[in-house]
């Protein structure tokens, strides 16, 4: 039982104190005038002013409280390496033991492992969390069991006991990982750029791991590549992308018998590959109204170079006005033809016809220029059939569509094809149709395919639009002069940009538009598969490889005419490689290098003023499961072998009883005893005086 007196006052404690004050300069009035009395009456007001605060006695039933010893338990994916595991299964039975021995003490233990999203050891995050759920007055010491890799440091809450750490790991544990130092996120095709890396040691590096080591660089799926570089010593590594779309480096050096893990002894880097700008030429036969429609889309592209040359005055036209009277500048064909022509991505024949501009010599450049890996687009008119068309020059050669002369001059609506819904060019166009269908076209020109693929169509079937492959190059010929009219929004429109946008990225191998691909996304530890086919038969079993070796056979299931898909969920981080048939794709599960693998040799300076803010200390378990010790609150709470915990001496009220020290009329009847006191010495002196 604890008794203590309190006040319960029964006027406001500044009134009180100002009752008080006036009582004591009435005190001091009465000494200076010397009256006898004044010791009395200063008992009176005392007493008076006592009464006012109205004290109490009271008595609290008190049941003491066990102490808490909070162990935290890092269970990370680096406290799997080495012996780190049985260290701490053994650090946590001996504590329990320790612990369980101990008056009036009790034991939470409380278990974490990787952070969300590769967030990494989240220590400060759970042991902030396991004091929430106590009451601090009782926490008598915090241990934590871990390799000291901590990554929310920033977390750290304050302890309200000693703060101990465990240290798991030995002094001879040593590492070698591959560092990448900067990755682009985007680069551009074909430009070379920087990327720097290292192969870097930590720990108590042993003498046979050498100084030098073989790095092996991967590109996607091709073949890899190995150089001895030596250890510890940035590489500036000079790298050009092969194509566009996600481009996927790894870079890894061989296992080393004793290093304590080899899962960072690679690394990833995914590496969007785009074009700078696209170069496109526009070659324009004669004057129409489609020409502008080109020239503006083309125009309307930032990322698009674009060289426009419409032929205004042919060799054969006589108006009898003179050279130097004319405005037009001479088409410069030899510099566009022969010297620049590899520089363009794109090369557009708007109904263009052989007029003698072009010398045979120069359209063969443009037949190699495809068959060297070019593209060539061509919007054939009426002229097609001519004579003078493209079709009597040695593009013929490498053109999949042959003119029968014949233009046929009705309206219709472009139609796609049973292959254009699976193929990419074309697949899904008709969701961007107006309300009522695509509007109408008005001429096409008759033409026998000759190879390529057909996907689109015109009136009486006949093919529209028809793409094909030459050597390393492509070939695409749309067979109509009208697309400008959806342009126009003629009854509607229809999808001219779209589909030009698709063409061109078709055109120019980008890979999300190919006719046969195996795509993959990761969005956490779910792979998204995807496969495209322009084929009516279903694709072949997926073969998944995993980081580990292990391969897994997947079925995918179809979603879209020529669409297959799969969700799957990935065992393990790493970089997985996908085979279906002769499709090869590789794609990395999670980060390129993990938190948990970044630094893995065990240390405990990150905790280090942690610790030391408490007085707490940092053991390594290497040394043995140290002894747990009361010490009292302020003093050191570790030393060799032991670690220390402060008793809270926390109870729980479980009654209190309140009574008055003296009852009302007691204060009343000795304070105007007092009073009356005081009188009668005053009055005795008096007499006495007299």
């Amino acid at each position: 039982m604890i008794a203590q007196v309190v006040f319960d006052p029964l006027l406001p404690w500044a009134a009180i104190w100002a009752l008080a004050g006036l009582a004591l300069l009435l005190l001091a009035l009465a000494l200076w005038r010397g009256l006898g009395g004044w010791v009395l009456r200063g008992l009176a007001a005392a007493v008076l002013v006592t009464a006012l605060a109205n004290p109490s006695l009271q008595r609290e039933e008190r049941q003491p409280l066990s102490d808490i010893v909070i162990l935290v338990v890092d269970e990370s994916t680096s406290q799997t390496l080495g012996d780190r595991a049985a260290q701490t299964g053994a650090a946590v039975a001996r504590i329990e033991a320790e612990v369980a021995a101990l008056p009036n003490t009790e034991l939470r233990v409380v278990r974490f492992g990787d952070g969300a999203e590769d967030a990494g050891t989240l220590a400060m995050t759970a042991v902030s969390e396991a004091l929430a759920e106590e009451p601090r007055a009782r926490v008598a010491g915090v241990l934590l069991i871990s390799d000291g890799r901590v990554h929310d440091l920033e977390l750290a809450p304050q302890m309200p006991a000693p703060f101990h750490l465990l240290l798991t790991g030995q002094d001879s544990d040593w590492d070698r990982r591959v560092v990448l130092k900067n990755a682009p996120a985007f680069a551009i095709i074909g430009e070379e750029f920087v990327m720097q890396l290292q192969v870097e040691d930590s720990g108590a590096v042993p003498a046979l791991a050498g100084t030098e080591v073989e790095l092996t660089i991967a590109v996607d799926a091709e073949p890899p590549q190995t150089y001895t570089v030596p250890v510890g010593v940035d590489l500036d590594l000079p790298v050009t992308l092969p194509h566009g779309g996600l481009n996927v480096l790894q870079f890894s050096v061989a296992p080393v018998a004793g290093e304590l893990t080899d899962r960072n002894n690679a690394v990833v880097a995914q590496i969007n590959g785009v074009r700078d700008r696209l170069r496109v030429l526009l070659v324009s036969g004669e004057p129409h109204a489609g020409e502008r429609v080109w020239r503006n889309l083309l125009k309307s592209d930032a990322s698009v170079d674009l060289v426009h040359f419409t032929i205004l005055r042919p060799p054969e036209k006589q108006d009898g006005v003179p050279v130097d009277e004319l405005s037009l500048i001479a088409f410069p064909t030899r510099e566009l033809f022969v010297e620049k022509i590899s520089e363009f991505d794109l090369i557009i024949f708007d109904r263009y016809r052989m007029r003698g501009i072009l010398p045979m010599s120069y359209i063969d450049n443009v037949v190699q220029y495809v068959r060297n890996g070019g593209t060539v687009l061509v919007a054939a008119g009426p002229e097609y059939g001519a004579v003078d068309s493209l079709y009597r020059s040695p593009l013929a050669e490498i053109l999949p569509v042959a003119p029968t002369a014949q233009v046929v001059e009705k309206g219709f609506r472009p139609k796609i094809t049973d292959l254009g819904q699976r193929h990419p060019v074309t697949e899904g166009l008709e969701k961007f149709a107006p309300e009522g269908g695509w509007g109408r076209w008005f001429r096409a020109v008759e033409v026998e395919k000759l190879s390529g693929q057909t996907v689109m169509e015109g009136p009486d079937g006949l093919p529209l639009l028809v793409l094909d492959r030459v050597d390393q190059g492509r070939v695409a010929v749309l067979a109509s002069d009208q697309m400008w009219l959806w342009g126009r929004g003629y009854e509607g429109g229809g999808p001219q940009l779209e589909l030009l946008r698709r063409l061109a990225h078709w055109m120019l191998k980008e890979p999300e538009l190919e006719e046969e691909t195996l795509t993959a996304t990761a969005k956490g530890d779910v792979l998204t598969i995807t496969r495209r086919t322009i084929r009516e038969e279903a694709p072949g079993p997926l073969t998944v490889t995993g980081p580990d070796g292990a391969k897994v056979e997947l079925q995918m299931m179809q979603k879209a005419p020529g669409k297959y898909q799969l969700d799957w969920k990935a065992p393990a981080l790493g970089l997985y490689r996908l085979e279906q048939e002769d499709l090869t794709r590789v794609i990395a599960v999670g980060p390129s290098a993990p938190r948990e693998f970044v630094a893995t040799i065990a240390s405990g300076k990150a905790l280090a003023p942690v610790v030391q803010a408490t007085r707490g200390g940092v053991l390594r378990l290497a040394e043995g499961v140290p002894d747990i010790r009361s010490v009292a609150e302020g003093r050191p709470a570790a030393g060799r072998g032991w670690v220390g915990i402060t008793p809270r001496a926390a109870y729980v009220t479980t009654d209190v009883r309140v009574s008055a020290v003296l009852p009302g009329w007691v204060w009343l009847l000795l304070a105007a005893g007092l009073s009356v006191a005081a009188w009668l010495v005053e009055g005795r002196r008096r007499r006495s005086a007299r």
